[in-house]
């Protein structure tokens, strides 16, 4: 088995932005010369995540509402309690998880008709890095 890692660095200009990352896991998969296996793309920071969706604006729209439902912004959050003020990144963070699996046919990434790999920020205006490893052979 082969494996090759590359790692992405992000610093968005919004709190809360989503990264189509699709175009760079291809890239490292391609440098990576396997034909069959996985890749693991996964956020290394735990107020962000990864995930995999339809590359489709109203629902980018419709999933950072839902998530603000969820887990809304708000002052008493005990984790302020340590100096954060992210105690909302967090729990967005575990709704959508911090990686994915995405299996490799014949050399391409094999996802389906619509699917794209996202990074989600949801502590951003900082540096935070995400990998990816290409395994197989």
């Amino acid at each position: 088995m082969k494996a090759h890692t590359e790692y992405l660095t992000f610093r968005t200009e919004k709190h809360r932005e989503y990264i189509n990352i699709t175009d760079e896991v291809n890239t490292a998969l391609k440098k990576s010369g396997i034909q069959e296996g996985m890749i693991l793309v996964s956020a290394m920071h735990i107020t962000a995540g990864v995930w995999v969706n339809d590359a489709e604006d109203g629902l980018l729209a419709d999933i950072d509402e839902w998530l603000e439902r969820l887990a809304p912004y708000k002052r008493n959050y005990r984790h302020h309690g340590t100096g954060e003020d992210n105690g909302d990144s967090h729990l967005k963070s575990l709704l959508v998880h911090h990686q994915v699996i995405v299996p490799v046919t014949d050399g391409k990434l094999d996802l389906g008709p619509w699917q794209q790999v996202y990074y989600a920020e949801f502590d951003g205006q900082r540096p935070k890095r995400v990998i990816i490893k290409v395994m197989g052979e």
